[in-house]
């Protein structure tokens, strides 16, 4: 019989009750609403949410204040509509990753590889990580970091503990709290000094010792 797959865990988040523009009803008004996003994300991701303004936002896609605030009626909204993105980013990699077929150990480590492209090549990422730093200074509330992060790790490693692919003395719970602190210190130490350029070698470094420890041999 073939070997059964570990069932994939889903990225949860939390609700976030804040004022939206109308709903975009049509395909014009949808895609608008990614552009101004798309537009914000560069900002906010360059310039921190303090120097980012909706004038500036405008200006970058050739529209009026009156325009963006139709679909975003204030900073703090266009904000988390960042981090809502952000966030929607990672269940859709899971996806993709769970489909190439690889064991839940292998799953980890190409997830991860491929978060680390994220970081460094898209901007609603990036935007989306200096946003949640930045969150004292946002007037909307916004999902916990990590916690997700943490626990679909778990359930992998969990699968992985099972498959035999760890040590058996390694704790898989342990084992997600210290790749999710390894890799979001690697990657902002990798922002910080260098902008993001090298956190894919950064994490590849960081990340081989930590799977070399746990990883059954």
């Amino acid at each position: 019989m073939p070997e059964a797959r570990p069932a994939i865990p889903v990225f949860t988040q939390k609700k976030i009750v804040t004022r939206r523009g109308p709903h975009p009803k049509q395909d014009r008004s949808a895609r608008t609403r990614q552009l101004v996003l798309a537009a914000a994300a560069e900002l906010f991701a360059r310039q921190g949410f303090r120097r980012t303004s909706i004038q500036a936002v405008a200006d970058r896609v050739r529209m009026t204040k009156g325009a963006v605030y139709f679909h975003y009626p204030s900073k703090e909204a266009l904000a988390v509509a960042v981090v809502e993105e952000h966030y929607a980013r990672w269940p859709r990699l899971l996806e993709e990753v769970s489909a190439e077929g690889f064991g839940p150990m292998d799953t980890v480590v190409h997830l991860l590889a491929r978060a680390a492209r994220a970081f460094r090549d898209d901007s609603v990422v990036q935007a989306g990580a200096r946003l949640q730093i930045e969150r004292p200074q946002i007037d909307a509330e916004l999902p916990t970091p990590y916690v997700d992060w943490t626990d679909l790790l778990t359930s992998l490693l969990t699968s992985a503990h099972e498959a035999g692919e760890l040590r058996r003395e390694v704790t898989p719970e342990a084992a997600a709290r210290s790749l999710v602190a390894a890799f979001f210190g690697a990657q902002h130490i990798s922002d910080v000094l260098h902008g993001r350029t090298d956190v894919v070698e950064r994490w590849a470094e960081v990340g081989g010792l930590l799977y070399h420890a746990i990883r059954a041999r």
